[in-house]
């Protein structure tokens, strides 16, 4: 037999032998998996009462202590819920949004830090911000915000009172080119939007676009002051956000309303329609 024969033989028998402990190979793996989710069944089986039992005393924990806040502070004003009511949606959001706002508004205006203006989705634009528009911006936002915001929480606290049915959200509607033209026009003045122009609107538009939306919903189901602030205050936050111009870390992407500022809105919404 030659050398290159012996070669070819022993290169078989290797071949050979893998494929005969392939088999043995999955069969080790699948006894390995069995192990380890055998392993974790019992474990669940074995502690799964414990789990839960502490699961429960850490969420009637953690509801007892927003029940004992809440009768706490309902002791400390007696029982007067009408200025709880006034306190939880319009002092509480109040500091939320002009507090969020304000920080935006220091990096608009200075430029600084950059760790923060890096992520701003158009460079090339408000870097910084010319205090004359933020001037400008400011005697709409205030006006919405005390003569429009503040009667509205008014009604709302009455209305909630009531019961009273409402109707839905009309911000599509300002979209449409005649009303647009007479309102929402004015909200769009800019392109590249800054925190606080989430609130810059018509009067009119601010209070059945922006206000409505967000009151009804408490006024249908009849919301906790609780429930009603914390959403009050998420609504705020949220606006904020998809106005601010800074795509930020750990936040909701605010490009996609950034971008229906940089364009035409109503060729936006012609497509949308046709879709």
């Amino acid at each position: 037999m030659t050398l290159e024969a012996r070669g070819s033989d022993t290169r078989g028998a290797a071949t050979t032998g893998n494929r005969q402990e392939a088999p043995g190979g999955v069969w080790d793996s699948v006894k390995k998996a069995a192990v380890v989710i055998g392993s974790g069944i019992l474990f669940l089986a074995a502690f799964g009462n414990s789990l839960t039992w502490h699961l429960q005393r850490f969420w009637g924990a953690s509801g007892d202590f927003w029940q004992n806040l809440w009768t706490n502070l309902h002791v400390s004003f007696e029982g007067r819920e009408t200025t709880l009511f006034y306190l939880g949606t319009m002092l509480v959001p109040t500091l939320v949004f002009w507090g969020t706002n304000a920080l935006l508004l220091l990096v608009d205006t200075t430029g600084k830090p950059s760790f923060i203006t890096r992520y701003r989705i158009q460079v090339d634009k408000n870097n910084p911000v010319a205090p004359v528009k933020v001037f400008h911006v400011m005697k709409t936002v205030l006006f919405n915000y005390l003569f429009i915001s503040g009667p509205m929480v008014v009604a709302a606290y009455y209305l909630m009172n009531l019961r009273a049915s409402s109707g839905q959200s009309f911000r599509r509607l300002f979209h449409q080119p005649g009303l647009y033209k007479q309102f929402h026009k004015q909200h769009h003045e800019w392109t590249a939007p800054i925190g606080i122009v989430c609130i810059y609107a018509h009067p009119l538009e601010h209070i059945i676009s922006n206000m409505l939306p967000v009151a009804i919903g408490p006024v249908i189901l009849g919301s906790h002051l609780s429930t009603t602030c914390l959403w009050y205050c998420l609504a705020l936050v949220s606006t904020t956000i998809s106005h601010c111009g800074y795509h930020l870390p750990f936040l909701p992407s605010p490009e996609f309303h950034d971008f229906h500022h940089l364009r035409k809105p109503v060729d936006q919404f012609q497509i949308l329609n046709v879709c």
